[in-house]
């Protein structure tokens, strides 16, 4: 049994959208982030990082979206949403993965925080840049699945594409979202098509993007 700490179309999101395509028995606890639990000394000691997803494995707290998602594909390899070492897709899967957590997620921050980033007077020109940064990503990953798609790895959708799928989300309100590329249009509305999108949005209650 696992139990995820997660918020709405947070970057508990994607670990949600996994353990239900898993179909594995987990509970979950809704953070209350307005209210600051993330910040509550009972919370922290789960995460010291007071952000979310948390998920207990084994009766441990674990933590970064990412890494849950990859250990969640390992730790259920009949489910077949992650490339096992030594398959042929696991290179373009790890790679897409750490680039997803590692360039476009850290410029969404940017992006949606812009005054963490930037001084006075610098606030409009940060977010621009991670917007511009943003952007170019999608170019990126649109040709990467217009040539090699339809998923991340090819053929088989993955925890890649879950992982795609919330950062494309947090693009919706943008200048250009990433469905302005017709290959990731195409990749959205794949994913949204799958029964468990559908459950996610009922459980968290979320609307936009349906």
């Amino acid at each position: 049994m696992y139990k995820l700490y997660y918020s709405p179309g947070t970057a508990a999101f994607p670990v949600h959208l996994a353990l239900i395509e898993l179909g594995v028995p987990h509970e979950l606890h809704k953070v209350d982030l307005d209210g600051g639990e993330q910040r509550s000394a009972a919370y922290l000691a789960l995460n010291p990082s007071g952000v979310v997803p948390t998920l207990i494995v084994d009766g441990k707290p674990v933590a970064e979206a990412a890494a849950l998602l990859l250990l969640l594909g390992e730790r259920h390899p009949e489910a077949k949403l992650a490339p096992l070492p030594g398959a042929p897709a696991r290179q373009v899967f790890l790679q897409w993965m750490l680039h997803f957590a590692n360039v476009i997620q850290p410029n969404f921050r940017i992006w949606f925080s812009p005054k963490e980033f930037a001084g006075p007077g610098e606030v409009a020109t940060a977010k621009d840049l991670a917007r511009q940064r943003i952007e170019g990503e999608w170019e990126i990953f649109a040709a990467h699945i217009a040539a090699r798609g339809p998923y991340v790895t090819g053929a088989d959708f993955s925890v890649a594409d879950i992982y795609a799928q919330m950062l494309m989300r947090w693009s919706r309100n943008m200048p250009r979202p990433a469905t302005s590329w017709p290959p990731l249009a195409e990749l959205v509305a794949r994913i949204k098509a799958r029964p468990s999108w559908g459950r996610l949005y009922a459980i968290e209650g979320l609307t936009e993007w349906a």
